[in-house]
Order: structure tokens, then sequence, then C-alpha cells
């Protein structure tokens, strides 16, 4: 028997078992210790599973012992495979950063219930993107919402936390509720939850009006999970106020992990014949997606906070993604899924460099960064870089998303959607470029020169150059992240089930 059959299991039922044991250790040094080392399991799991489907193999893991479509199967190919390896490593990375920022954000009595929080969120999240059960992404989805809130709620800043975590909760009831009653609808159709039992059973069921009513239950709620404009309400507060350390973990996972979800049924389950073809899904989002990324934008170049500014940020990014995804061609969805890559190490990266920064200031305003490429050259630096791969500067992770999503509009003879990205690319010149105009030219306001502001501490400072690097990296010989993502696209627009 090979050594990795289970580890399809091993990746949920790990971090699972772990959570409830950083409850019973109740300390703080080894709540954190077995997070990181169960982490680490999770990384080499997850390596190896894409490695084996890195060729375009698909592993099917029955549970229980009892085969699908009657059981519950883990379904990984290249797409989920990938997306597991991102999820865990920033993951990871935010785990160390966590070590020192979480001293100045959350009390020590509650750090255990942190890191317990951490470790269920992390196998909802592995769990939304392993498993090939449709009933069983609710599941999950529901594990890593709620602790998602928990872990928002324990911001530093106790009202508008505890607020931020409220208005993610309804929210975010709201939209699994329709993903809810969505695969209900599927279910009273084909008799079958299974994804790849369901896209067979769709081919003769797809004009029914229950399939058509559960498509658009899925489809809105998709949307709010995915904070696409103009259902994005809830993120801007949980960006801002949540723990440091949540936040970048949120940003790099949670918006991208509902985009899986999107791609996984309206291509997978449903096809994108029907979907985009049938259901103009495309016509729908595309509109939304554009003006997603010009008004999010517009709004990011007016925020006097860092953290909102990059909340915003992200709404328009995830335009982007959409965009790509609905030309509906395989160019876009390698785009699409390139960005989402790539964007995931990038925004994570940013919010860990605010999160150094906040540290020692003590504020996340942006005039009170005055002269910090001086005061703290390391984690100024980092930010620096990392905003200029969101712009799309050459030689960046950023600039391949871009590069291929321009792509795929011409090739699809989207010209004008193409200019659209390039001017909206200009906005974030603005908002970026007056970030970095506060770090390098601007003085040290009169409130923060009486303060001790030196560079992070090493624990912060190297997980977010890990993160720089990958992205750099990724940058200058993007071949990894676009050939996974190409192999991911051909088989979802292929049918390779």
């Amino acid at each position: 028997m090979p050594y990795n059959i289970h580890f399809p299991a091993l990746l949920i039922v790990l971090p699972l078992m772990a959570a409830p044991l950083c409850v019973i250790v109740r300390h703080s040094f080894f709540s954190w210790l077995i997070a990181v080392v169960v982490n680490i399991c999770v990384v080499l799991f997850s390596v190896s599973l894409l490695l084996q489907v890195i060729d375009g193999d698909v592993i099917r893991y029955t549970l229980g012992g009892w085969a699908a479509p009657t059981g519950i199967e883990y379904y990984i190919d290249t797409l989920n495979a990938v997306l597991m390896v991102v999820i865990s490593i920033i993951s990871f990375f935010s785990l160390i950063y966590s070590k020192a920022s979480i001293q100045a954000e959350i009390a020590p009595q509650r750090y255990y219930l942190f890191y317990t929080g951490w470790l269920l969120c992390l196998t909802g999240l592995l769990g939304i993107v392993i498993t090939g059960d449709a009933f069983n992404v609710f599941v999950f989805l529901e594990i890593s919402s709620l602790s998602m809130y928990m872990l928002i709620a324990l911001g530093k800043e106790r009202k508008q936390a505890l607020l931020a975590a409220f208005r993610y909760l309804i929210m975010g009831s709201v939209g699994a509720s329709f993903i809810l009653l969505g695969i209900g609808f599927l279910y009273a159709a084909t008799g079958t939850l299974n994804m790849s039992d369901l896209a067979l059973h769709l081919v003769d069921a797809d004009q029914s009006r229950t399939v058509i009513v559960g498509f658009s239950f899925i489809t809105v709620g998709l949307l709010i999970k995915s904070a696409i404009f103009p259902v994005y309400s809830w993120l801007p507060n949980a960006y801002q106020y949540a723990p440091s350390a949540v936040t970048a973990f949120l940003a790099g996972t949670a918006t991208k992990v509902s985009l899986y979800v999107f791609l996984r049924f309206f291509f997978h389950v449903f096809g994108s014949e029907y979907s985009f073809a049938e259901m103009l899904l495309g016509k729908i989002l595309m509109p939304l997606a554009i003006v997603g990324f010009f008004a999010m934008s517009i709004v990011a170049i007016f925020q006097t906070d860092i953290r909102r500014l990059l909340a915003y940020s992200s709404i328009a990014q995830i335009g982007y993604m959409f965009a790509a995804v609905s030309m509906a061609t395989e160019a876009g969805v390698a785009a699409g899924v390139i960005h989402i890559i790539n964007h995931a190490f990038i925004k994570t990266a940013l919010f860990i460099a605010v999160g150094c920064i906040a540290y020692r200031l003590g504020s996340s305003r942006i005039a009170d960064m005055g002269n910090l490429i001086a005061l703290m050259p390391w984690t100024a630096s980092a930010f620096i870089i990392g905003g200029l791969s969101l712009i799309g500067v050459p030689l960046t992770a950023g600039f391949v998303s871009k590069w291929y999503l321009v792509t795929a509009a011409i090739d699809s003879g989207w010209w004008s959607i193409a200019i659209m990205v390039l001017l909206s690319s200009l906005m974030a010149i603005m908002y970026i470029g007056k970030i970095i105009e506060v770090f390098c030219f601007r003085k040290t306001t009169e409130n923060m020169k009486g303060a001790d502001v030196k560079e992070a501490p090493l624990f912060m400072l190297i997980p977010l150059w890990a993160l720089i690097i990958i992205s750099v990296y990724t940058g200058i010989n993007g071949s990894i992240v676009v050939g996974t993502a190409e192999l991911a696209a051909s088989q979802l627009m292929g049918g390779m089930l």
C-alpha cells in the first residue's frame, strides 16, 4: 500500500483533531506550536497530492468504504490540488507571523482560542476545496465561516471588530443559505450530491425549472461569498478590524476558495455550455466585474487607512478574476486561476507588511507613516515590492496575471475589456503610489516623533519576505503557475472528470 494513500483524509482530519487539542492544552506557546506543526504536515500532504495530479491525473478517495455516488468522496485534480498548496502555505506563513503580532492585539488568555479557531478555519477551507460532494461543500463552508467570525471578533478594537464579525456573519449566512437551497434543488432534480455524478445527471435535466432555480440560488450565494461588487459590504470592515494575522490569512484564502467553488460548480457540475451559453452567466458577471474593478479602485484612492485601502483593492482584484472567468474560454479560466494564485501571495504579504507597521507605529493611518523607508526599511521595501506587483509592474507576479488576462481578452475579441484592465491599473498606481510617496518623501508626523519606531521583529519579517520572494520568483519565472493554471483550465473546460 502506498504511504500517501490516506493523505486526502489526513489533510482534513489532522487540523480538525488538533483544534480541540489546543483547548485541552490551554497554553499560548504550545497551542501555537501545535498549529505550526500541523500546518507543516498539511503543506507536505498538499504538495504530495499536487505532484500526483500535476500530469493531469485525478485522485478519488472514498470515505468509510462507501463508493461514490452513494458515499462521500474526496476529488483531487490540478485545480484544487494547487489551491490546497496555496492555502496551506499562506496559513503557515501567517501562523509564523502571528507568534509576535497577537501579543499587541489579543489578550494572552485568548491565545489558545485564537489557534483553535485558526485550525478549524484551515480545516474548513481545505475541506471545501478537496470534497467531491456538494453538500459537504456547504458543511465545510460553515466550519470555515463560523471560525472566521470568531477570529475577526478577537480584533484589538473590540467594538468595531465585533460589529465587523456580526456583519460578516449576517452576509455570510445569507450567502451560505442560498448555496444550501441551491444544492437542495439540485438534489431534488437529480437524486445525487456527488459533483461528478451531478454533472452526468444534469445533462438530461438542465432544462428543468428545479435545476434553473438551484443554479440561480448557488450563483447568488457564491457571489456574496466571493465579495464581488455590489455584494461586498462585509469585506472592508472584516479586513480592517480583524487581528492582522487573521486579515492576512483571510485576504489570501477566503474569497479565493469561494472563487474555486464557483469554478467547480459552473464548469465542472453545470458545464460551461449550460452556465454561460444557455443561462448567460457571463453577461451578468462581466458588467459587475468591470464596475467592480473600476469603482473599488476609485474608492481605494480616497482611503486614509492602509488596511481599508487594501480591502477595497481586494474587491477590485476579485473583479479581475471574475472578468477572466466570465469569458468562459480556456485562456480566460487559466488567466483567472493565475490571478487567484498570484494575488493570494501578494495580498497576504501586503497585509503582513501593514501588520508589521501597525505593530511598531500603533496606527494604520497612511498619514502617520512618513519617512517609513528610513525607520523600517525592510518592512517598507517589502510593501513597495508587493505594491508594484499589485499594480502589475513587469517582473512581478501581478504583471504575469494581468498579461494573461489581457491576452485572453484580446484572443476572445474583448478588446474593450483589455483596455479597461489597463486603465484600471492606472488607478492602482494612484493608490499604491500615494503610499510609496508617504513612505519615501514625507517627514515623520509630530505625533510619531516620540514613538520608538524601529524594524519589526524577525518572526514577522521572515514570513513577509518569504511571500515577497515567492511573488517575485513567479513574476520572473511564471512557468510553474502558468503551466498549472493552464492544465487546470483544460481539465475544467474539457470535461476531464
